[in-house]
């Protein structure tokens, strides 16, 4: 249970980064970027995977998650997907990375997404879980389908005051109940629940979840300093690396999208459907993820 411990901190742009490092440090590098409502132990099968096949791997939390802090008191506390971009590729900066195979799920997946999309050169190929995973924010408040917009309860819960209430005061329960739903085939047990839970103590949880999901629909702004950053998202720009995109069959929070539904965001890309797999791919089949990202450390190098 502890396979992702010793921890290193990086200072990396706003952040003192915790991260779990593994494989020859010569290795090609990876990035493994977890989401919300998880942790870096959504990897703990995979990354021992790609170190084995002699990967360099590195599993940040991301702001707002476990040990990571923000060095300033004064600075927003943002979650908007402008900012979580731009920690990777500060984090990258710091480790003096020049280029790397980038792979994520959910926020963690956004983040790649972002670098990705706006600075290829440093990225050597893509996998994301749920295609191009860049929020087009002029389009967010355009309905849904019912049945899509059920799934999105916990979003519309979090934009007032008692869904930041809710999430303060039953963090554990409330993110359980996502876990659940969100994987409804995946069974997994309390400990470890418990053990990607702990990374939800931060003291900046709270604030970052919450602005996460209200700046995305256009209800707060965001941090000023990535504003140059949000507008070249806004143009919802082609992701030009190599890139291998997944859906869970039983993903219960974004149902599967059609091989085309993403296709014109993309300009070298495979998209995959799993059977049997819900929101938390890496932690529920990591074999699948895993060989997935050597495909690209293989083509890349």
């Amino acid at each position: 249970m502890d396979s992702m411990k010793p921890l290193r901190h990086v200072t990396a742009g706003v952040l003192d980064i915790a991260l779990h490092e593994a494989g020859p440090a010569d290795g090609p590098p990876v990035f493994l970027m977890h989401g919300f409502p998880y942790d870096i132990h959504a990897y703990a099968d995979v990354a021992p995977l790609l170190a084995a096949a002699g990967c360099r791997v590195l599993v940040p939390y991301l702001r707002g998650f476990g040990p990571t802090r923000f060095l300033d008191a004064a600075t927003p506390r943002s979650g908007e997907q402008a900012a979580l971009g731009a920690d990777l590729l500060a984090l990258m900066d710091a480790l003096r990375i020049p280029r790397a195979v980038l792979a994520g799920y959910d926020w963690g997946g956004r983040a790649a997404c972002v670098v990705a999309a706006l600075w290829p050169q440093r990225c050597a190929g893509l996998v994301s879980y749920n295609s191009y995973n860049i929020h087009d924010i002029a389009r967010a408040m355009e309905p849904d389908t019912p049945e899509n917009e059920r799934s999105l309860w916990y979003q519309y819960y979090f934009h007032n005051e008692r869904g930041r209430a809710g999430l303060a005061k039953h963090r554990r329960d409330l993110t359980r109940l996502l876990w659940q739903l969100w994987s409804p085939t995946w069974k997994f047990d309390e400990a470890t629940f418990a053990r990607s839970a702990a990374a939800f103590d931060n003291p900046d949880f709270v604030d970052v979840v919450i602005h996460s999901y209200r700046q995305r629909y256009g209800l707060e702004p965001g941090d000023p300093a990535y504003a140059e950053i949000q507008d070249r998202l806004a143009a919802q720009p082609v992701i030009t690396v190599p890139t291998i995109t997944f859906d869970g069959a039983d993903d219960g929070v974004r149902p599967p999208a059609a091989a085309g539904a993403h296709a014109h965001r993309f300009a070298a890309r495979d998209h995959r459907i799993v059977p049997g797999v819900g929101h938390n791919m890496p932690q529920e089949v990591p074999r699948v993820f895993a060989d997935a990202v050597m495909e690209l450390v293989r083509a890349a190098h």
